[in-house]
């Protein structure tokens, strides 16, 4: 497996790997990665795994996230003899070779949609490149939904590439500056300090929202049911706020501008720590992509979150027509 890495201040250890899967093998390799996780999971210092489906349009790449509470702790697990009779096992199944980014230190990019670039920086050309990357940074703050980057540089002994880890609050945000001229036109400017690089997308835009508990390896769901879900606790939350917090501001006379704001800190901390875990667990064999394997699921969790949706407009309807 090609590796590289990178370091930021810090005790926190993450490794970001990627594995181009052959086509027809994805079954095998859902049943390989959950042993892996198995596995992993008896390791000192880990904390957990999210694993991320191939994007759309792209090859046939997943890509795995584990998280770890130290460097020593990773290394440890990325040196094991367990570790490499797990490769072994699956090299049938890979496209190619496997590559991971270890990032060590940082903020920990949760809730958003997250690029991973790795650098190939030329010898005696660090300075430059670090000027570059300024001004890729200044330049990705010009764009819509761009949240924040981090630079890493190489772990000396175990790595020798250099990661950047920028994120934006949604997917179209994202790509929409992977694609933009701007980023061609400062590639282009960059080439004489790096020789390569490889570009890792994961997170998704409701990121935050759907976790099924520590460690998880059953992935992230698609979008559509992401939002589908979030519809169902989102609507009766506003209504319900509308009902009761919204006739008290009108009472108090309130400004509106004032008074929608509040409304919002208040739905958006209803659904993170009550309403969306209620609704992960109750949905959770369809919301999970490990779980829902087959067209009926996808059919039957649609169908009960739009009665549900039905009800719910039938209620309020009835209430206060």
């Amino acid at each position: 497996m090609g590796t590289r890495a990178s370091r930021a201040p810090g005790g926190s250890a993450t490794v970001v790997t990627s594995q181009k899967v052959r086509a027809g093998r994805d079954a095998d390799y859902k049943r390989w990665q959950e042993k892996t996780n198995r596995v992993v999971r008896g390791f000192d210092g880990f904390q957990g795994t999210e694993s991320y489906p191939p994007v759309p349009g792209d090859e046939n790449e997943w890509v795995v996230v584990f998280r770890f509470s130290g460097i020593e702790q990773l290394s440890a697990w990325l040196d094991s003899g367990a570790r490499r009779q797990l490769l072994d096992e699956a090299r049938p199944l890979f496209d190619g070779t496997p590559t991971q980014e270890v990032l060590t230190g940082g903020t920990p990019a949760e809730d958003v949609v997250t690029a991973v670039i790795s650098h190939d920086v030329l010898p005696g050309h660090e300075q430059d490149f670090m000027r570059w990357q300024d001004k890729v940074l200044k330049e990705q703050e010009r764009y819509p939904g761009f949240m924040g980057s981090e630079l890493f540089k190489p772990v000396e002994g175990i790595q020798d590439r250099w990661v950047v880890a920028f994120r934006f609050d949604t997917r179209e945000h994202l790509d929409g500056w992977l694609d933009s001229e701007a980023r061609e036109k400062l590639l282009d400017e960059g080439r004489d300090s790096f020789r390569s690089y490889d570009v890792r997308k994961i997170g998704s835009a409701f990121g935050g929202w759907f976790r099924f508990g520590e460690g998880t390896d059953e992935g992230v769901p698609p979008n559509w049911k992401q939002a589908m879900s979030v519809v169902l606790a989102l609507y009766p939350t506003v209504m319900i706020l509308e009902l009761t917090v919204g006739d008290w501001f009108d009472s108090l006379g309130v400004p509106g501008y004032l008074a929608l704001f509040i409304s919002n800190v208040l739905s958006v901390s209803i659904l993170t720590w009550l309403l969306m875990p209620l609704v992960n667990r109750a949905l959770a064999f369809w919301l999970l992509p490990g779980r829902a394997q087959s067209a009926r699921i996808h059919v039957a969790g649609a169908a009960i979150v739009a009665l549900c949706c039905l009800v719910l407009i039938t209620i309020f309807g009835m209430t206060t027509g």
